[in-house]
């Protein structure tokens, strides 16, 4: 009598598992990926309005502020329509007290030399925080991602 060749039901259904268990972990990765590609994204844009609104006040010699309003999780820069972050993205704000415009909204103002009134901003997304920190006598700004 021949031996019989093949795989047996019991070595299909572990290697059908193991495929299974690489697939999950492999998705959930890059969930992860992806989410915290999209707050970095989020941040990389409010450090590029936060240097336009530098570079405007340079140019025109004058004032200019970026709003932030926490309550809609936007910001403004000047002359600039209104960014809006994703839902599940938030702003937490500190800066000066004469820059706060309401308990939910202030801004961070840069004056024609380049500085600024200084802060920070930090967008949170559930236990990620990214932070932009704004220099109050040179206007440099930074962005920090902090650990977990």
């Amino acid at each position: 009598m021949k031996p019989q060749r093949g795989f047996t039901l019991i070595e299909l259904i572990a290697v059908i598992v193991l495929l299974a268990i690489a697939t999950a972990v492999v998705t959930v990765s890059f969930s992860k990926s992806l989410q915290s590609a999209k707050v970095r994204a989020a941040s990389r844009d409010l450090v590029a309005a936060l240097r336009y609104t530098r570079g405007q006040a340079i140019v025109k010699g004058k004032q200019e502020v970026l709003l932030l309003n926490l309550d809609e999780n936007s910001y403004k820069a000047p002359g600039k329509p209104s960014v809006k972050l994703p839902k599940d993205m938030d702003l937490r704000l500190t800066t000066a007290e004469q820059e706060q415009t309401g308990a939910n909204s202030g801004g961070i103002r840069f004056f024609a030399d380049g500085s600024s009134t200084g802060g920070n901003i930090a967008v949170l997304q559930g236990r990620r925080e990214w932070r932009i920190n704004v220099a109050w006598l040179t206007g440099d700004i930074a962005l920090d991602e902090q650990p977990e």
